[in-house]
Order: structure tokens, then C-alpha cells, then sequence
């Protein structure tokens, strides 16, 4: 029974809490995805949902949750009443753990605090902090890149508790790969999916949308129609450059959910007045 409890121990002991982010009024949707994917201890919060799952599970969120924008691991929580905690707090976590020097971050920061009321500055403040460590521990410092970086920490101050994560998806999960053109002012991606979803609409009958445009509600609703994965598309998710990235892992899981597809014998029919739209 000891030799059985243990094992049981250290298998829980890979899940942990993580994050998703969503669009207002999505989140009971999006709770339903992710329970249907096996994530554990499910709780919806505002354009939020935490969960809990391990390294796969985490991969296969970003493949295949339609109404998520993005899966955050969180990393550290404490205590911070202003600028020197922030910087302290952050310097002396290990962030060599995570990124080598010669890597590139970016930070983005969301505050709901008085003692913090500039998001930009949090992250600023994060920034220093992290760099600062790699020089003095190595005597370089890595360099910021905003649009491709290999690590994307996200910072969340709410009162005076921060929680420090890891952004898994790298850019919006809403960008799912598969178009190669837009319309002027196209839909997300991820609130067309929720729409759908929202209606009950499964497959189960012809799907119509005469206002078309360049069919995001028509792509959306025959990936949900087929089961194919939400972001199956995409080039690349930010856990791929991380340093514990396993990639037989997430192989194996991409092609277990790949294999899920299935045939729409019903029609998916678009109409819209303007050819250019429909062209692209």
C-alpha cells in the first residue's frame, strides 16, 4: 500500500495549476473543452480558466482548445509592495533554468494593484531584473525581442500578489495557421469558434452563413464538425523553444489527435455579396 501511494504521489506530482485565457462570456465553454481533454480541478474565473495537467496535457490545450487565447504555466507567486520586492523577487529566481543567455525574452504584464499602476513599468522592472542575473552570474546579458522570443513570461499583479508564468502558446492562440488572407476587420478566430459552440452546433446538421466573408465561421465550423485540432496549422507554439521541450511527446500527441478526425457528411455553405472576400 506505501509502495502504491508513493507511485500515485509521484505521478500527480507532474500535474500542475496552469492558466487559460479567454474572451468574456467563453468561459464556461472553454472550462467544458478543457475537462473533455482530461485537465483535472477545472475552475472558470473572469475570461479565465485554471486547470491542472502535466508537460502533454499542456501541449495538447494549445493543439486543441478552440476557445482559448492562451495557456499560461505559472512559475512563482509572492508578495510584492513595490518597485525593489518586484526586482528583488524576480532577480533571484533561477532563470537559467529556463533560457540560456544566448536565448531572447519578452515580458507583458497585467496589474490590478495600488501599489502598481503601470503595466508597462512592471514589466520593465521584470525585465531588468532577469537580464541583470545572466550578467551577473555570466557576464551577458540576453537580449529582448518583442515579436519572436524564445521565452514569453507573462506577469500578473493583483493587489500585492504577483504570479510569474510562462506563456506555452507564444502568439494568440486565436492565429490558428490556416489562412493566407484576410478581409478588412475579420472576425477572431477564437470568439467565431465560441459562437458556434455557444449554439450547440456540432455537425449534426448543413451549417449556412450567408455574410461569409472569408469564412472564418466556415473554417471554424467544419474543423468542429471533423474534430480537427484548433491550431493543428499553427507554425510553432512558445513551448517549443523552451528547454525542457519534448518533442516524441508532443509528436505522439499530435498524431493520437490527428487520428481523431473524423468525416462531415452535411453541407458547409457560405454566400457574400462581396467576390473578393469570398476569393480570399
Amino acid at each position: 500500500m506505501v509502495f502504491l501511494r508513493h507511485i500515485k504521489e509521484n505521478i500527480m506530482g507532474k500535474n500542475y495549476r496552469m492558466l487559460a485565457k479567454t474572451l468574456f462570456g467563453m468561459e464556461d465553454i472553454l472550462a467544458a473543452e478543457l475537462r473533455s481533454l482530461g485537465a483535472g480541478n477545472v475552475e472558470t474565473g473572469v475570461r479565465n480558466v485554471t486547470f491542472e495537467g502535466d508537460k502533454g496535457f499542456m501541449y495538447k490545450a494549445n493543439l486543441a482548445c478552440r476557445t482559448a487565447i492562451r495557456i499560461l504555466k505559472p512559475i512563482r507567486t509572492f508578495n510584492v509592495f513595490d518597485e525593489e520586492d518586484l526586482y528583488k523577487r524576480v532577480y533571484e529566481f533561477p532563470w537559467e533554468k529556463y533560457m540560456d543567455v544566448n536565448q531572447t525574452l519578452a515580458v507583458d504584464s497585467t496589474v490590478f494593484s495600488d501599489y502598481f499602476t503601470n503595466s508597462m513599468f512592471v514589466s520593465l522592472k521584470t525585465k531588468d531584473a532577469i537580464v541583470d542575473r545572466f550578467r551577473d552570474l555570466q557576464g551577458v546579458r540576453p537580449d529582448v525581442d518583442l515579436d519572436y522570443p524564445d521565452l514569453r513570461i507573462n506577469v500578473h499583479i493583483d493587489r500585492n500578489i504577483a504570479t510569474i508564468s510562462l506563456d506555452s502558446s507564444g502568439d494568440s492562440l486565436h492565429k490558428r495557421g490556416y489562412k493566407v488572407e484576410n478581409v478588412t476587420a475579420p472576425i477572431n478566430e477564437v470568439l467565431a469558434a465560441g459562437i458556434i459552440m455557444l449554439s450547440g452546433w456540432e455537425g449534426q446538421s448543413d451549417f449556412l452563413d450567408p455574410m461569409c466573408g472569408s469564412g472564418t465561421f466556415l473554417i471554424e465550423a467544419a474543423m468542429i464538425a471533423c474534430n480537427i485540432p484548433a491550431n493543428i496549422n499553427r507554425e510553432e507554439f512558445g513551448f517549443e523553444r523552451w528547454k525542457d521541450f519534448d518533442e516524441d511527446l508532443y509528436n505522439t500527441i499530435e498524431d493520437a489527435m490527428l487520428k481523431r478526425i473524423q468525416e462531415h457528411p452535411n453541407k458547409i455553405i457560405g454566400y457574400d455579396k462581396d467576390p473578393i472576400a469570398v476569393q480570399k
